[in-house]
């Protein structure tokens, strides 16, 4: 779809609310002028004298709808980042109300854009806002529906529960490992293919070393001790037996470890798992491991870029098993290329099968990092997605 941005330059949001209503078009930006009858936003930033306005102009199959949101000045705090949020804020809403007269759709979790939305639920609450405070906020100004509202509510009192079980001298800490075996096709994180970065990566750990003891000389006189540590990535089990001993002696040697709850190693690819990795990780007291298929369907393995089978995945979860590590995690994906709903309620019975401690469940999402981004090939609609997220 054609963008017309005019006034301050929010492009990010409002591709972000274009991937929401419209997941099959890629954002353009033409230097010509708009043309009468073309698939278009034309998306307004004005400041009044009293007042911001936002206002969209959306051409969509020949129909055109115009809609506005204001918000008055004495909104607009100096500080930055809740300004660009309040501005954000009506330049979504502007155009997602002209969509939603256009289409007559109104997806399930509204306006609302990124993949936390119950952070917007739990700053809430801890501003003292009340639970129907949240569910009028949810309902009325973002439009999402009763059933994903309950669902952001839930999860925030759930957030806010378990870090009020923190003293005030706990934190968490993550050790990131940015290596994989190879890329998959939706990742957009900072990480890269060991094949490639081979060369990189014992000098990485040379340097992480040198930080943790860093770290380690500063939690003592911070007052600080971690109560949950996190290794994720990246894959961190992509590194050998002998450099995960390394690492983890050395979180051992400087860190106090002696209130951690929760010592999770991310070994989520299945292809990395080995049994000498996973006694490793339980000599030093790691109590939690992610084994992440993403899916249980080798034709969506494929698709998505990874080099094992589902296969592997039922290998490398009873290897975790019999390692006697107590928790395990496994992600999966709703939206995977190739992937339908009767593939991923496959996916997700096999699974609960396993009886897993816990199992987390990620709707895929496109960003500009990742190869599927620009390929976007086989991809179910979203109706399918949703459907796949109720049944979940």
């Amino acid at each position: 779809m054609k963008l017309y941005l005019i006034g301050p330059q929010y492009r990010y949001a409002i591709e972000q609310m274009l991937l929401v209503l419209f997941p099959d078009q890629r954002p353009e930006y033409p230097e010509a002028e708009p043309q009468p009858g073309e698939n278009a936003l034309i998306s307004t930033l004005e400041f009044l004298e009293e007042q911001v306005v936002a206002r969209a102009v959306l051409t969509w199959q020949g129909k055109t709808a115009r809609r506005e949101e204001s918000l008055p000045l004495s909104e607009l705090t100096e500080d930055t980042l809740v300004r660009d949020r309040l501005l954000q804020r009506i330049l979504k809403l502007s155009f997602f109300h002209a969509a939603v007269e256009i289409t007559g759709v109104s997806p399930p979790w509204g306006a609302l854009t990124g993949i936390r939305p119950a952070k917007l639920a739990s700053r809430a609450l801890e501003a003292g806002d009340d639970a129907s405070a949240v569910r009028e906020q949810f309902l009325h100004t973002y439009f999402v529906s009763p059933e994903r509202t309950e669902l952001a509510l839930n999860a925030a009192q759930a957030g806010l529960s378990a870090k009020k079980s923190l003293r005030p001298d706990e934190l968490s800490m993550y050790v990131g490992i940015p290596f994989c075996p190879t890329r998959c096709a939706y990742c957009s994180f900072v990480s890269a293919d060991v094949e490639h970065a081979r060369r990189v990566l014992p000098t990485y750990l040379d340097c992480l070393n040198r930080e943790i003891e860093a770290v380690g000389a500063l939690l003592p006189q911070s007052g600080f001790v971690p109560r949950t540590l996190y290794i994720g990535g990246g894959t961190p089990i992509t590194l050998n037996a002998e450099q995960l001993n390394r690492l983890l002696e050395q979180l051992q040697r400087h860190i106090d470890l002696s209130r951690c709850t929760e010592y999770t190693v991310e070994a989520g690819r299945p292809d990395t798992i080995t049994p000498e990795k996973l006694a490793v990780l339980r000599t030093h007291g790691v109590n939690r491991v992610s084994v992440n298929p993403q899916t249980l369907r080798d034709e969506v393995l494929e698709a998505m870029g990874r080099s094992h089978t589902a296969a592997d995945i039922y290998r490398a979860y009873q290897m975790a098993r019999d390692s006697g590590i107590p928790g395990i995690n496994m992600d999966l994906i709703a939206g995977l290329p190739r992937d339908d709903l009767a593939g991923f309620q496959y996916t997700l019975d096999g699974v609960l099968d396993l009886s897993p401690e816990n199992i987390t469940v990620h709707t895929l999402a496109l960003k500009k990092g990742a190869r599927l981004f620009f390929e976007q090939k086989g991809l179910p609609d979203g109706d399918t997605v949703a459907q796949m997220l109720d049944y979940a």
